[in-house]
């Protein structure tokens, strides 16, 4: 890797502004948040964190998340006006050599179809390609997900197709996924 790549992926921490909500890294504080939004059906269902069960777990999911050092991810929790947790949005897989990445992102129960996800990936997706470099984020969901589609296109990522069987469920069934991105291009 040339030093500008190393440069672009240097560990920076921001907070970023999406509509109402503020990105700002994770804190112990947001553990109960993280706990109920991490143990949640609809979350353990298509992203789960399955080794948080408990606050001490939350805490340590927490402190990963807050690290930013491995250079490989950028995750940040999304806040309300009152700091407390409503979601969190993360770029992982983050490639210096390709300045690629993928977008993931889960949302508290409550704050479901508010904006919070999609204003959230549009505003980190934003950021990356702006401020990193990057030149491809790729958002997947499973398609029995329909909610993530919208989030995807609402946050101006083009669908590109299917991923046959793509995703596996604990129970070892396999759904097929939605593959979304965006580009430097798309951004208008």
């Amino acid at each position: 890797m040339s030093g500008g790549e190393e440069e672009v992926f240097a560990v920076r921490y921001v907070e970023l502004k999406a509509g109402p909500w503020r990105l700002r890294t994770a804190e112990p504080k947001d553990a109960p948040a993280a706990l109920a939004m991490l143990t949640d059906d609809e979350v353990t269902r298509w992203n789960p964190a399955n080794d948080v069960v408990d606050l001490d777990s939350a805490r340590s999911w927490l402190a990963r998340s807050a690290d930013w050092s491995s250079g490989g991810h950028r995750t940040w929790c999304v806040v309300d006006a009152e700091d407390t947790m409503v979601g969190n949005v993360s770029l992982w897989a983050l490639d210096a050599e390709h300045r690629s990445a993928g977008v993931g992102y889960r949302v508290m129960p409550d704050r479901r179809r508010q904006g919070v996800a999609s204003q959230s990936v549009q505003a980190v997706s934003r950021w990356a390609i702006s401020d990193l470099g990057v030149e491809r984020i790729a958002l997947e969901h499973v398609i029995a997900n329909p909610g993530s589609c919208g989030v995807a296109q609402r946050a101006g990522y083009l669908l590109e197709g299917t991923l046959r069987q793509d995703y596996r469920l604990p129970d070892g069934s396999r759904w097929d996924s939605h593959l979304h991105s965006l580009l430097p291009s798309d951004l208008g």
